[in-house]
């Protein structure tokens, strides 16, 4: 029976699949190497997976710290205090969980073969770009461009 990959990649002996390569930890991508070659997906796919998994410790770790400090201080502007801070707190978390959902579409793409290429106009992304924002879809030519309408059709 075939998997997802061997359907989209086939299941040829020319097939080098990414996701199992090791790869130093020196490793960057660099322009003299073939576009998302085997080793750039590799390369993102780690950055990607620790980046998430970071991101969830830390959920972890908020989760436990909520369980453990109760609001109980005795001073009105004690427990305002802290009320806001774990308030923040819990809606950077929210944003967080939001950038999960971001990493996991950078994750398809990658498998599917779309990472690192631009959802409008399907031309390669920077690596530098890639590398600074690894979720990033659009190059930043297009993304300027995207913020310049939202701003003008926000403005109306």
């Amino acid at each position: 029976m075939a998997t997802a990959l061997v359907d989209l990649y086939g299941d040829g002996e020319d097939f080098e699949r990414f996701d199992r390569i090791i790869l130093a930890e020196s490793y960057r991508p660099s322009e003299s190497e073939e576009f998302m070659c085997a080793m750039h997906r590799a390369y993102f796919l780690r950055k990607l997976k620790a980046w998430k998994e970071a991101i969830i410790e830390e959920s972890r770790q908020t989760m436990a710290q909520l369980q453990v400090d109760s609001l109980r201080e005795p001073d009105l502007a004690d427990r305002a205090s802290s009320e806001t801070d774990w308030s923040i707190e819990l809606r950077t978390r929210d944003r967080q969980r939001k950038l999960i959902a971001k990493i996991d579409c950078a994750i398809r793409r990658l498998y599917e073969g779309e990472y690192g290429y631009c959802e409008v106009t399907g031309e390669p992304i920077s690596l530098a770009r890639l590398e600074a924002r690894p979720i990033a879809t659009m190059t930043l030519e297009a993304q300027e461009r995207h913020e310049r309408i939202e701003r003008v059709s926000r403005d109306d």
